[in-house]
């Protein structure tokens, strides 16, 4: 099935993931981890990105990134990103070459249908790898930070959809961790990944129609409607 050109647009979120070359480690130490995520909390003032999800695997990473007015901002945020990784696996390792793949995969995002839903499939990956059991044991994703169990993450933006769940912290805290408790059908888990995989928009054709009037292009790929609830 032929892939549509990338589409980043202003103000919409954009799942993003990038993955090792050859599906090779990228992060081998809890150092690695870190330098990432430090990484993310320098570039996005930088490049004016905000982050509203993470998740670092071992061999890839997941990201839920919303560009401001200058789109130009999340490419280069994910080139500085992947060449700081680079660089420091090369020294560390005593080696040169590509330490990640040439292209990251995006899709812009629905915000009122699919962002929670994004955040979820994110911040879930752990647990879908069997890695740990629940998404609260994994330390290098953005749930600890959304939850309030992991301190110094208020550099992490807060969604209109997250702030939606609740007039207080604590209300959408628990209301979120609900949402991650009822586990995704697998109709959405589907949906989110065909659209990553294939470049199409995590959306519905009304959303599609709107992409297409903003940006000029004409998206032939349509996504699959509305997620399911449950």
């Amino acid at each position: 099935m032929p892939r549509i050109g990338r589409v980043v647009l202003p103000n919409y979120p954009h799942h993003v993931v990038q993955r090792g070359h050859n599906r090779q480690v990228v992060f081998a130490a809890a150092e690695d981890y870190q330098r990432y995520v430090n990484d993310l909390q320098e570039l996005k003032d930088t490049f004016g990105i905000k982050i509203y999800a993470y998740c670092l695997m071992t061999n890839h990473v997941h990201l839920l990134l919303e560009p401001g007015e200058a789109v130009a901002g999340l490419g280069q945020m994910m080139k500085a990103l992947a060449a700081r990784a680079t660089r420091y696996r090369n020294k560390l390792e005593g080696r040169s070459g590509t330490l990640w793949e040439s292209r990251y995969k995006s899709s812009v995002v629905q915000s009122e249908s699919y962002l929670l839903a994004c955040c979820r499939y994110i911040e879930l990956n752990p647990v879908r790898a069997c890695m740990v059991d629940d998404a609260e044991d994994y330390t290098w994703s953005s749930y600890r930070a959304r939850v309030q169990l992991q301190p110094g993450f208020d550099w992490l933006d807060i969604s209109a959809c997250y702030s939606a769940l609740g007039e207080t912290p604590e209300i959408r805290k628990d209301r979120y961790i609900s949402f991650l408790r009822q586990a995704a059908s697998k109709h959405e888990l589907n949906l989110i990944r065909s659209a990553l995989q294939r470049g199409q928009l995590t959306g519905a054709d009304r959303f599609v129609d709107e992409v297409e009037k903003i940006s000029g292009v004409r998206l032939e790929l349509r996504g699959q409607g509305r997620p399911r609830s449950g």
